[in-house]
C-alpha cells in the first residue's frame, strides 16, 4: 500500500502484552499479511478473538448470467440500462470476467444489515455517483463521487450510502492486490517526482470507533462464486488499534496529474494500478500535443496481448460516439481498433479534452455476460464501415 499508517492505540512493541484498562485481560493481536510473509501487512489489535466464529452456513448462489455464445466482436453496452435494486451485494451486476478479475456494476438501493468480505478477492470500487462512508476494522473512509477505493482481500467491511436513489459503483475483483506502479515508487518506497500522484493524495482510514459489543452479527463472506453467512459473537470492527502498509485508502480520479507529449502518448502514461494479470488507467482532463502536425486522436491499436475495457464517466470523448455517461466499450484483444469514421480528422487543431474515463487492460480475454447482451449497442460492431 502507499506508505506506512498508524491509528489508534498499540503497544510499543508488537507481539508483546498489551493488557486493557482493567490490566488482567489481553487485547487480541493479529498479523493481516500479504504474500506469505514476504509482502506489505498490518498489524491490527481486537477486543475479542477475531477467529470466534458461531456458525458458517453456505448460501444460495446468484442467477447464473453467462453468455457462453457470445461472438468476438467489438461491444459498446450501457450500464446505466441496468436497473438491479438490492443491497451492496445484491445489486451487484457482473458484465465482464475471466479466471483472474470480475468487472461488475452496482446500484445500491437499500442499507447492508450485514458485514462483508471477499476471501478470495481484493476489490477496487470506483464510486461514478454518490457519496457515504466505508468501515472497516482499520476505521471510517469517507467517499465521495470520483473515489477509487483500494480494498485489500480479506477486509471486512460496509459500505453506507448518504443517498440511496442515486449512486452508480463499478467494481473490480482481481486475485492478485492492486498495487502502485512499481516505476512509480524509488527503492524506498516513496513516490517518484515523475508519478502521476503522490502520498497526499491517497486517504486511509481516518476515524477509528472500536465496538465491544456482543452478540449476533452476521459477516458474508465470498469465495470465488460462493458466499457463506459467518455469524460472530463480538462487533466485528472491534479493532482499538493497528499499523501497517496493508489497509484501504481511496484515491480521487481528479487527483490523477496528466501528462502532455510533443505528439500522441499511449494509454501506458495514464497507469493508476496494476495487478498480476490487468491494469487499470485513469482518463483526466489534459491538454493536447503540442507538436504542430500532431494527430490528437489516438492511431490504430492491435494489442495481441489484451483485452480493453473502458468506462466512460463524463465528458466529451474525442474518439468515439454514441458514447453516454456509464458507456462501457470492450475491444477484444488481437483485434484492431481506434477512433470512428471522422473522429481522427475532427480531432486535429483541438486544444484540450474535459474527459474522464477508467481503462481496465486485462492479460487474458474476457468472457461479456448477458448483461452486456441485453443493453447492447447492436450498431457498434460496424460502425467503422
Amino acid at each position: 500500500m502507499p506508505f506506512y499508517h498508524k491509528l489508534g492505540d498499540i503497544p510499543r512493541v508488537k507481539h508483546t502484552t498489551f493488557f486493557k484498562k482493567d490490566g488482567e485481560s489481553l487485547y487480541r493481536e493479529e498479523l493481516i499479511s500479504s504474500k506469505g510473509f514476504s509482502g506489505v501487512y498490518s498489524n491490527i489489535y481486537h477486543h475479542h478473538l477475531p477467529a470466534a466464529v458461531k456458525s458458517i452456513t453456505k448460501l444460495a448462489v446468484k442467477k447464473e448470467m453467462s453468455w457462453p455464445e457470445a461472438p468476438l466482436i467489438y461491444t459498446h453496452f450501457f450500464t446505466d440500462e441496468i436497473d438491479i435494486e438490492g443491497d451492496f451485494i445484491e445489486s451487484r451486476v457482473e458484465i465482464l470476467h475471466n479466471n483472474h478479475c470480475s468487472i461488475q456494476t452496482a446500484r445500491v438501493s437499500r442499507d447492508m444489515d450485514y458485514f462483508y468480505r471477499n476471501a478470495h478477492a481484493a476489490e477496487y470500487v470506483f464510486v461514478h455517483r454518490g457519496s457515504g462512508d466505508m468501515y472497516s476494522q482499520f476505521g471510517k473512509l469517507p467517499f465521495a463521487p470520483g473515489d477509487q477505493l483500494i480494498i485489500p482481500r480479506a477486509t471486512t467491511y460496509q459500505l453506507k450510502f448518504d443517498d440511496y436513489k442515486n449512486n452508480k459503483l463499478l467494481i473490480i475483483e482481481s486475485d492478485t492486490a492492486f498495487e502502485i506502479p512499481r516505476h512509480f515508487r524509488n527503492d524506498y518506497g516513496q513516490m517518484e517526482e515523475h508519478a502521476p500522484y503522490c502520498e497526499r493524495d491517497f486517504r486511509p482510514p481516518h476515524c477509528l470507533e472500536p465496538s465491544s459489543e456482543a452478540g449476533d452479527f452476521k459477516i458474508i463472506v465470498k469465495a470465488g462464486t460462493d458466499y457463506y453467512e459467518h455469524c460472530v459473537q463480538h462487533h466485528p470492527f472491534g479493532a482499538v488499534g493497528w499499523d501497517g502498509y496493508l489497509y484501504p485508502y481511496a484515491f480521487n480520479i481528479r487527483d490523477y496529474h496528466a501528462k502532455v507529449g510533443h505528439i500522441h502518448l499511449p494509454p501506458p502514461v495514464h497507469l493508476a494500478f496494476t495487478t498480476g494479470h490487468f491494469i487499470i488507467c485513469n482518463f483526466v482532463p489534459r491538454l493536447f500535443d503540442f507538436h504542430e502536425a500532431a494527430i490528437l486522436a489516438a492511431y490504430f491499436h492491435s494489442n495481441i496481448d489484451s483485452d480493453e475495457v473502458l468506462y466512460y464517466v463524463e465528458g466529451d470523448f474525442m474518439s468515439r460516439k454514441g458514447i453516454k455517461s456509464g458507456s462501457v466499450t470492450h475491444h477484444p484483444g488481437g483485434m484492431p481498433h481506434g477512433p470512428q469514421p471522422g473522429k481522427t480528422e475532427t480531432s486535429i487543431g483541438a486544444k484540450d479534452t474535459k474527459e474522464y474515463a477508467i481503462m481496465i487492460d486485462t492479460f487474458a480475454p474476457l468472457q461479456p455476460t448477458k448483461h452486456v447482451h441485453e443493453t447492447l449497442d447492436k450498431n457498434y460492431a460496424q460502425s467503422w464501415l
